[in-house]
């Protein structure tokens, strides 16, 4: 393998950028803990070609929903957006970011109104800055969005949620009046079409900064390194 052009994806940047935790080991520039650990993912994919296959309640929903959340934004800023197809790739990273206008715009589809508003009270997160900078490096933009969106959830996930709660109550069945109302209880959680529009967007801007990009480029260089550390360790094993 030549993992001096293997490519890291905008959305896993944010792994590489975080710190050690032991203080020698972020003043001798090593990566963390939680940058190895995603790069064995990077690792088993390059080589192997296999991926793990995660895919929460929360994933899904956010995938089968976009367009939705896309549309939303769109009538909330008052201008028609589409969605990007196009993949950008530089000598370092690749990425698909969402939407490209003036900037960039990353959709975030909350999962439920708890979800959705406990983005008030903290400053971004630090996977989304680093994946909106990696957007940007790619793109030549100098501003980007993080738009979190809350709009209705699939009928199918919905009819899973009451699935799930009917194995977990003691009753005979789901034409029982305590499963009934509970059921009710789900799917008012999961539907929004009751709150304004104006109330279902939260939007996080972040500027583009040079030295930031900078820093990703070094952290891809020695994500590399390790990579290739990572295989000579491997096959050591095989003699």
């Amino acid at each position: 393998m030549n993992w001096n052009e293997t490519l890291i994806r905008a959305s896993s940047v944010g792994y590489l950028m975080t710190e050690p935790i032991a203080k020698a080991d972020k003043e001798a520039g090593l990566l963390s803990k939680t940058a190895q650990k995603h790069l064995l993912d990077v690792y088993i994919s390059e080589k192997y070609n296999r991926r793990r296959d995660i895919q929460t309640k929360q994933m899904k929903k956010g995938i089968e929903v976009e367009q939705e959340s896309i549309d939303l934004l769109s009538m909330y800023l008052k201008k028609p957006f589409a969605k990007n197809t196009e993949r950008f790739s530089n000598k370092h990273i690749t990425g698909l970011p969402d939407i490209i206008d003036d900037g960039i715009i990353d959709i975030k589809s909350s999962y439920d109104l708890w979800t959705f508003l406990g983005n008030i009270p903290d400053k971004l997160d630090n996977l989304y800055y680093w994946q909106m900078m990696s957007y940007m490096w790619l793109t030549g933009k100098t501003k980007a969005t993080i738009a979190y969106c809350l709009v209705n959830t699939p009928d199918n996930i919905i009819q899973q949620e009451k699935y799930y709660l009917l194995k977990k109550m003691d009753v005979i069945s789901e034409e029982s009046p305590e499963f009934i109302q509970e059921a009710m209880k789900i799917e008012f959680n999961m539907k929004f079409d009751d709150i304004l529009m104006d109330e279902r967007v939260l939007m996080f801007h972040v500027e583009r900064n040079e030295d930031d990009i900078l820093r990703i480029e070094n952290k891809v260089l020695k994500a590399r390194i390790f990579l290739e550390e990572l295989e000579q360790t491997h096959l050591k094993f095989n003699k």
